[in-house]
Protein backbone atom coordinates (compact mmCIF):
# COMPACT_ATOMS: atom_id res chain seq x y z
CA UNK A 1 0.00 0.00 0.00
CA UNK A 2 1.45 3.49 -0.60
CA UNK A 3 0.73 6.94 0.66
CA UNK A 4 1.87 9.24 -1.61
CA UNK A 5 -0.99 10.63 -4.26
CA UNK A 6 0.49 11.30 -7.40
CA UNK A 7 0.75 8.15 -10.05
CA UNK A 8 4.29 8.38 -11.76
CA UNK A 9 3.47 10.11 -14.88
CA UNK A 10 2.41 12.86 -13.35
CA UNK A 11 5.19 13.04 -10.38
CA UNK A 12 7.90 12.91 -13.75
CA UNK A 13 5.83 15.74 -14.76
CA UNK A 14 6.07 17.67 -11.65
CA UNK A 15 9.36 17.26 -11.23
CA UNK A 16 10.11 17.98 -14.97
CA UNK A 17 7.96 21.06 -14.68
CA UNK A 18 10.63 21.61 -11.48
CA UNK A 19 13.84 21.53 -12.94
CA UNK A 20 12.47 23.84 -16.07
CA UNK A 21 11.60 26.40 -13.31
CA UNK A 22 14.79 25.89 -11.76
CA UNK A 23 16.96 26.23 -14.70
CA UNK A 24 14.82 29.21 -16.38
CA UNK A 25 15.73 30.55 -12.19
CA UNK A 26 19.26 30.14 -13.40
CA UNK A 27 19.33 32.12 -16.37
CA UNK A 28 17.87 34.82 -15.24
CA UNK A 29 20.33 35.25 -12.08
CA UNK A 30 17.23 34.54 -9.67
CA UNK A 31 18.84 32.92 -6.38
CA UNK A 32 16.76 30.55 -4.96
CA UNK A 33 17.32 31.85 -1.73
CA UNK A 34 15.42 34.74 -2.12
CA UNK A 35 13.01 33.43 -4.79
CA UNK A 36 11.62 31.17 -1.97
CA UNK A 37 11.64 33.83 0.14
CA UNK A 38 9.09 36.22 -1.39
CA UNK A 39 5.92 36.83 0.04
CA UNK A 40 7.00 34.28 3.12
CA UNK A 41 7.21 31.58 0.69
CA UNK A 42 3.26 31.94 -0.94
CA UNK A 43 4.67 33.51 -3.95
CA UNK A 44 7.45 30.60 -4.87
CA UNK A 45 4.43 27.95 -4.31
CA UNK A 46 2.04 30.05 -6.71
CA UNK A 47 4.95 29.98 -9.36
CA UNK A 48 5.75 26.65 -8.82
CA UNK A 49 2.11 25.66 -9.35
CA UNK A 50 1.60 28.21 -12.66
CA UNK A 51 4.56 26.21 -13.85
CA UNK A 52 3.51 23.11 -13.38
CA UNK A 53 0.54 23.60 -15.31
CA UNK A 54 2.02 25.63 -17.93
CA UNK A 55 0.80 25.24 -21.25
CA UNK A 56 4.00 26.80 -23.20
CA UNK A 57 6.65 23.61 -22.03
CA UNK A 58 8.13 23.64 -25.12
CA UNK A 59 8.53 26.88 -25.92
CA UNK A 60 9.98 26.97 -22.47
CA UNK A 61 12.56 24.38 -23.34
CA UNK A 62 13.36 26.22 -26.62
CA UNK A 63 13.97 29.41 -24.75
CA UNK A 64 16.07 27.65 -22.38
CA UNK A 65 18.15 25.73 -25.17
CA UNK A 66 18.94 29.03 -27.05
CA UNK A 67 22.01 30.62 -26.99
CA UNK A 68 20.21 34.27 -27.83
CA UNK A 69 18.26 33.87 -25.26
CA UNK A 70 17.76 37.49 -23.47
CA UNK A 71 18.48 38.05 -19.25
CA UNK A 72 14.49 39.05 -19.38
CA UNK A 73 11.87 36.31 -18.96
CA UNK A 74 9.90 35.68 -22.05
CA UNK A 75 7.04 37.41 -22.67
CA UNK A 76 4.85 33.58 -23.13
CA UNK A 77 5.94 32.93 -19.65
CA UNK A 78 3.04 32.95 -17.05
CA UNK A 79 6.05 33.85 -14.11
CA UNK A 80 7.33 37.03 -15.57
CA UNK A 81 6.19 39.12 -12.54
CA UNK A 82 7.54 36.47 -10.28
CA UNK A 83 10.86 36.37 -11.60
CA UNK A 84 11.26 39.92 -12.26
CA UNK A 85 10.67 40.69 -9.25
CA UNK A 86 12.97 38.14 -7.46
CA UNK A 87 15.63 39.24 -9.78
CA UNK A 88 15.28 42.88 -8.41
CA UNK A 89 15.75 41.58 -5.06
CA UNK A 90 18.60 39.39 -6.02
CA UNK A 91 20.55 42.51 -7.43
CA UNK A 92 19.72 44.83 -4.90
CA UNK A 93 21.20 42.35 -2.34
CA UNK A 94 24.24 41.79 -3.88
CA UNK A 95 26.64 44.32 -3.22
CA UNK A 96 25.58 43.99 0.26
CA UNK A 97 26.57 40.22 0.19
CA UNK A 98 29.63 40.62 -1.16
CA UNK A 99 30.54 43.44 0.97
CA UNK A 100 30.38 40.73 3.37
CA UNK A 101 33.47 39.13 2.46
CA UNK A 102 35.75 41.94 1.28
CA UNK A 103 36.77 41.77 4.88
CA UNK A 104 40.07 40.14 6.61
CA UNK A 105 38.76 36.91 7.82
CA UNK A 106 38.03 36.59 11.55
CA UNK A 107 40.69 34.51 13.19
CA UNK A 108 39.43 32.04 16.05
CA UNK A 109 40.95 33.24 19.60
CA UNK A 110 41.91 30.06 20.66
Amino acid sequence: MSDFCFSWPTLNHVLSQAKLMDQMMSRLGVDPAVAVRVDQGAAFYEARTRCIDCPSVESCRCWLASLEASPMPPKFCPNVAFFEECAKITISRRPALDARFDTAPVQPSW
